[in-house]
């Protein structure tokens, strides 16, 4: 398991905010027979460890009308990759960026608003990408399985 280090009680914490991060620290602490004092301390350790790096909203794009989600594969020159990465971070609509391995090799994620913003994204921003060997697109369709963070 990815959190041997861990001890049960920890890790049944985190599995609860996997399950509901805006479960209180009441209902954390009626779930694990600890007090509310003791599992908000839990917590803050393990966020001051870097354990939990953040709560989040997550909105699915699908659901929004009009909304386009692509996944790119981008090889960009080794000598030029750093300053792609920096102009794709710079750009509100890629949502993820991975090294992946390959020759420098990128994968990433982006969102637009529609079909046209997504165009948009891919002459204006990826197609002139510095460096730029070789790039992909894939439309994505449909969600059918999509776990955020860690598998317990």
């Amino acid at each position: 398991m990815f959190l041997d280090e861990l001890d049960a009680l920890d890790q049944k914490i985190i599995q609860l905010l996997i399950e509901n991060a805006r479960m209180s620290y009441s209902e954390i602490g009626e779930k694990t027979g600890i007090s509310r004092v003791a599992v908000k301390a839990r917590i803050q350790s393990l966020e001051k460890r870097g354990i939990i790096e953040e709560y989040t909203t997550i909105i699915n794009p699908q659901k929004i009308s009009g909304a386009v989600s692509c996944y790119f594969e981008i090889e960009i020159q080794p000598d030029t990759f750093l300053q792609a990465v920096e102009i794709l971070k710079a750009n509100d609509t890629v949502t993820q960026i991975y090294r992946v391995t390959g020759n420098s090799r990128l994968h990433v994620h982006a969102v637009a608003a529609s079909g046209a913003e997504m165009e948009a994204l891919i002459q204006n921003v990826m197609d002139p990408l510095p460096g730029l060997q070789s790039c992909s697109c894939n439309y994505i369709l449909s969600r059918i399985k999509d776990i955020k963070g860690l598998r317990l």
